[in-house]
């Protein structure tokens, strides 16, 4: 849903605003608000940075943060998944996590919700790409499928028991029905 359309509002303007929630993102000089995550979304995100994080964390090698704003290339987006790579994690003078991530995430992660047209998540996706990611998923739950965006703005699909591409580095093993046989509990 678009709460603004364009106009003379500023990228700077738009970090001075209030969050909202769902979380606004700031895109080619417009304002769209992200739909309310849903139970399948929910589940999904929720075990994706818990598996990540599982192998990458205690190790030093990376972190996925939930709903993370990342501002840049003239854009603040908030993928539903952002993995950054750990020495790559902004950090106060003290040490501390910064708050604010002004840079490309390493693996950006987007789950589809069923309001969301799949063309603009995507665009954010190749955006990421664009600005140094190495990797981004889409996930489409309704399909079962994850369409993935390799550097140099490559997209591929897969299903099923494909094995799904994992950047460099992270000892991960993931397939599309894995992930997707997460939404069964019983």
């Amino acid at each position: 849903m678009t709460i603004a359309s364009k106009s003379k509002l500023t990228l700077e303007d738009f970090l001075k605003l209030p969050e909202t929630k769902p979380a606004s993102e700031f895109i080619n000089g417009e304002i769209i608000q992200k739909p309310m995550p849903q139970g399948e979304h929910s589940r999904i995100q929720a075990k994706l940075c818990e598996v990540i994080n599982q192998v990458t964390e205690t190790k030093k090698i990376a972190i996925a943060f939930p709903e993370l704003r990342c501002t840049f290339g003239g854009q603040s987006i908030v993928p539903d998944v952002a993995v950054f790579r750990w020495e790559r994690i902004p950090l106060t003078a003290s040490g501390r996590i910064a708050n604010r991530f002004e840079t490309y995430p390493d693996w950006a992660i987007e789950i589809l919700s069923p309001d969301q047209r799949q063309t603009k998540v995507l665009a954010n996706l190749l955006h990421c790409s664009r600005c140094g990611a190495e990797l981004g998923w889409l996930l489409d739950p309704e399909e079962e499928s994850v369409l993935a965006v390799f550097p140099g703005q490559r997209v591929e699909v897969y299903q099923g028991s494909a094995q799904l591409p994992i950047p460099n580095g992270i000892e991960l093993e993931l397939t599309v029905e894995q992930i997707f046989s997460w939404l069964t509990i019983c």
